[in-house]
This record gives structure tokens, sequence and C-alpha cells, in this order.
């Protein structure tokens, strides 16, 4: 596949307006001291409840063994930063000795600013969509700046769930409000868009259709969602930003809908579909919708947020699709969402402590491969998640894991300005080319042969592999005291694992006596077949 050619002086110009904007906001020094000891005992009961929920499941069945830890890492990297761990950090994993690593390293992940930049991007793929819009009215990067400042701070989901939907002022000094001028269309604002989003990304209900008529299979009706669209009826866009009017020339604002008679509009008042005692009497009609959603006996909101968090961390949503939850009224027991739900509300609404406890569930340390070979069997395993589920790599999962391998250090704020610069221009040249998957990035796939040609022979993808004076390929040929460490050097790189007895008794006998040029294009060779074998593009 050809790729069109970079203009290297607007690279160079827009190469140095974002390492500004990104030094800007990255602090100095480490996230989190490496010395820093870390105590799982808050943890433990919420983590017993989830376990003895899934082993009261297994009891008929007997789940895949345990992963390693190295790969158990590698699932947190990637999850949590959107690459594969760095050499750097493996070696740091396997120097450290206690017991109790795996939760060590998931806080360590958790507080590095890599976990906020990479997280904000993901819900605002929920929140507000992908697409840029009108820049001068909606700044999609401000949103995400401004919510990945809000991760880093660990701030409580529900007061930032809050701000967006209430929150008023520019779109530029309050990024929030970035959440309602995304539903700006040809300058008018769109709440039929906005109650749509709310009830989808906050509650996990698809009830678009519910705006033209009754839902045909659910219990939504068409009269409910014009009472939480008349929510945003006095939202007002304008030079001074994102305001909420009561008066207008003169008169009272109220939003109005087409009747069934042509020309002819009627007036709805704002409302809720269920539990209307959760709104509050007093402030805007946006703040008392946005309490009413994160009140907090609104089980589906808890629900709903466990249920996205746990597709992003085992790239599978635990209720398939993320967002068309069962109503809760209709389980006759509380399941794993309403077990995570009731830790996550008990704790201040802390994303940080929700997604510690579901990596240290026995679900997500499984592994992901059985000795049962009856297809129905391993199927019933798949769906009781008693192995690891197997999912593709997001588009900058893979590019990002590409560019980490092409790196023995780590790339994180703290890398040099023009290294997380290029990074930053070639993840977003490489997810176009590839395909990027839009909100609906939690949805089963099948890979495409464009993309896996793009894998093998894209432009950027040979720079990740090519030997040249600071790559990991040229430093392992020329720095790997044998053949041995060259290979288990370079597994490791690329596959966070060493390889199998198998492996190395084939590469290292192509390894063997090579010197100079010949021995730095054989690494290059095994770095190529690693990075594109399926082990590289999936989560496993």
């Amino acid at each position: 596949m050809k790729l069109k050619p970079v203009l290297i002086p607007v690279f160079v110009v827009l190469a140095v307006a974002a390492v500004v904007a990104w030094a800007a906001r990255s602090p100095v020094g480490r996230d989190l001291d490496r010395t820093l000891p870390v105590s799982s005992d808050e943890i433990v009961e919420a983590v017993r409840q989830v376990d003895q929920h899934f082993l009261s499941r297994w009891k008929s069945m007997t789940p895949a063994e345990p992963a390693d830890e190295l790969l158990i890492l590698r699932r947190l990297s990637l999850s949590l930063d959107g690459t594969v761990p760095s050499l750097e950090e493996i070696r740091d994993f396997e120097a450290d000795v206690d017991p109790d690593r795996l939760n060590r390293w998931t806080v360590r992940l958790l507080a590095d600013t890599r976990f906020a930049e990479y997280l904000a991007e993901r819900l605002a793929r929920s929140f507000v969509g992908t697409e840029k819009g009108t820049f001068i009215i909606f700044r999609r990067d401000r949103f995400v700046g401004w919510l990945s400042d809000q991760l880093k701070e660990n701030r409580p989901y529900n007061e930032i769930v809050v701000d967006l939907i209430s929150e008023q002022g520019l779109w530029t000094g309050t990024p929030a409000t970035n959440f309602i001028t995304a539903a700006l269309n040809d300058g008018d604002l769109d709440e039929n868009k906005l109650a749509g989003r709310c009830v989808r990304a906050f509650l996990g209900q698809r009830i678009n259709c519910a705006q033209c008529h009754d839902h045909p299979f659910e219990d939504w009706k068409q009269n409910q969602f014009e009472g939480l669209a008349a929510h945003f009826g006095q939202t007002r866009v304008s030079i001074v930003g994102v305001e909420d009017k009561q008066v207008q020339d003169g008169e009272p604002v109220e939003y109005k809908v087409e009747d069934r008679e042509p020309s002819k509009r009627r007036e709805v008042s704002p409302a809720v579909p269920f539990h209307p005692e959760w709104l509050p009497e007093t402030g805007t009609r946006r703040h008392r919708l946005a309490v009413w959603i994160t009140h907090p006996e609104n089980r589906r909101f808890e629900r709903t947020t466990v249920n996205r968090m746990w597709g992003l961390l085992f790239g599978k949503p635990y209720s398939d699709p993320v967002d068309d939850l069962p109503d809760p009224g209709d389980l006759k027991q509380p399941d794993l969402l309403d077990i995570l739900g009731a830790d996550f509300r008990e704790h201040g609404y802390d994303l940080r402590r929700l997604f510690r406890v579901m990596a240290a569930s026995q679900p997500f340390r499984l592994a992901s491969s059985h000795a049962c070979e009856d297809p129905d069997e391993f199927k019933r395993l798949k769906s009781q998640w008693a192995v690891f589920p197997l999912t593709r790599l997001r588009p900058e999962q893979v590019i990002g894991s590409m560019l980490q391998a092409a790196s023995l250090k780590t790339i994180d704020q703290n890398s040099h300005l023009l290294v997380r610069a290029i990074r930053f221009f070639h993840e977003n040249e490489f997810v176009e080319e590839y395909g990027d998957l839009g909100e609906n990035e939690l949805d089963e796939r099948s890979g495409t042969i464009p993309q896996a040609l793009l894998r093998m022979n894209g432009r950027l993808s040979q720079k990740a592999v090519e030997a040249d004076l600071f790559s990991s390929s040229a430093r392992i040929a020329s720095m790997a005291g044998s053949d041995k460490l060259c290979l288990e050097t370079t597994y490791l790189v690329c596959l966070s694992r060493r390889p199998t007895p198998a492996e190395q008794q084939y590469f290292l006998a192509q390894l063997h006596e090579t010197t100079g040029k010949k021995r730095q294009k054989m690494v290059e060779d095994i770095f190529w077949s690693l990075l594109n074998s399926p082990e590289f593009s999936w989560d496993h």
C-alpha cells in the first residue's frame, strides 16, 4: 500500500506546535515513585466479592490456568496506556520481588499521565464522538485535554459528568462545555442529540428512535424522550459561550417540538422517565438533569460506568453491546455490574480504584487458552469469562505498540519532546490509514487485508523495525552479548515474553555467526516477523 509523502516543512511547523502544547500539559518527573509501597488491603473485599461471583458460575467447569505475569503486565499496559510495555518497564517489573507486584504496577500505571491521556480519548468518543466539528465553537482538543486533567487529579467521576452536562461558559475557557457545543447543527443546538447521548453514555441505553415514536422493544416512550430533551431547551450558544436562559427578548424560553399537524408546535416541559424525586428543586434544567443522572440511587449510572470500564480493560464489555444494558429491574438478583457498581459508588466514584479491583480479579488474570478441545464447551467457558477474551487491538494500540517496540526506553511524558511529537503525528497518520473505529470501538470487528498490508509494508511499520542509530533493533543487534540474549530481548520488546524452545531453536540458527550489517538485517527480519504475527495484534 502506497502512503502519501509527508511535507517536511509542514511537519516541522506542526511538530513545534504540538510540542509546545504537550509540554505545557505534562509534568516533570515520574508520576509515581517506583519505591512507593502500595497496599492492596483496601480492595481485598471488593476483589473477593467479584471472584466469588465468578467462582459460583464456574462450579460446573474448569477455568483456564493463571496467565503468566508478563502477559498480564502487557494486558495492563495495552488497556491503561494504549501500548505494550517497554523493555525498561519489563526489566523493572522483573526486578520487583514484591509478591503483590501486579497490584503495585497497576497502581503505577494508573498514576501515570499516559493513563489519564489515553482514557480521556477513549471516553471522549462516547461523550462527543470523533468528529472535529466546527473549530470555532467546538474544540475537541480542549475537551480531551480538560478531561485528561480531571482524570489526572482522580476527580470523582460523577462530578465530571455533572460538569459535562451542566457547565456554562466559553468552550475554550470552560472546555467541559464542548459536550454541549458538539451537538450544534448548522448553528442550532440539537436537543435530541444531547438527550440521546446523555442516556447512551451515562445510562447505557439507546433511545434515539424514541424521539420519533415509542421504542418498539423497550419501555421508552416518545414523550419520555421529549421530556429529557426539554432539559436542554433553555440552553443557548452565543458569543459569551454556553448559557441557560429563562427569558429571551422578553418572552419565556420553552422547549417546543413539531406536532403531528403540519406547522404546529407544542410546548414540552422537562421530565424524567423514572424517579422524579431524584431531581433537585433548584438549579438550571441541565444541572437538575445531571444530578438526576448521577444520583446515588440510580443504578443505571454506576452499572453503565462499570460496563464501559470493564470493556476498556478487557477489550470486551461485560454486557454487550456496551450501551444497551438491560433494565436493572429486570434482573432477578444482583450481577457483576451491581457488585462493582456498589463498590464504585461507596468509594466516591473513584475510577482508579475501579480499575484496580477489575485488574486484580481472577477473570483478568486467566490465560486466554484452555486445554478444552470441545468447541461448544470452549464457547461456554468464554461466555462465563472462564478464559480471558481474545480481542483485536484498536488502531492506536497497534501503532503505539509498534512505536514503543522501536524504543528500549519508555515513551511517556518524560521522553524527549521531539520523540513525543513524532509519536503523536505518527499515531494520527497510522490510525487514519488503518481505519478509525469511531464511537463504537468496543463492538466486535474483523481484520481487513488493507490493514494487514499496512502493518507489513507501511512506511511507519517499516520505520519501527529499521535498524538506525537509536532504534531498538540496532541496539539489540550491536549490544546483546550473545545470540540467545539478542533473541530473548527482541521477543521481550515485541511480544513481552521470551521465545519458546522451538522458536529459540529456529531463530538461533539464523543468528548464528552473524555480525555487523548482516546481524542487523537478521534482527530487523525477526522484528518484522514478530510485529506482523497474530500474537502482536491481539490482546490475549
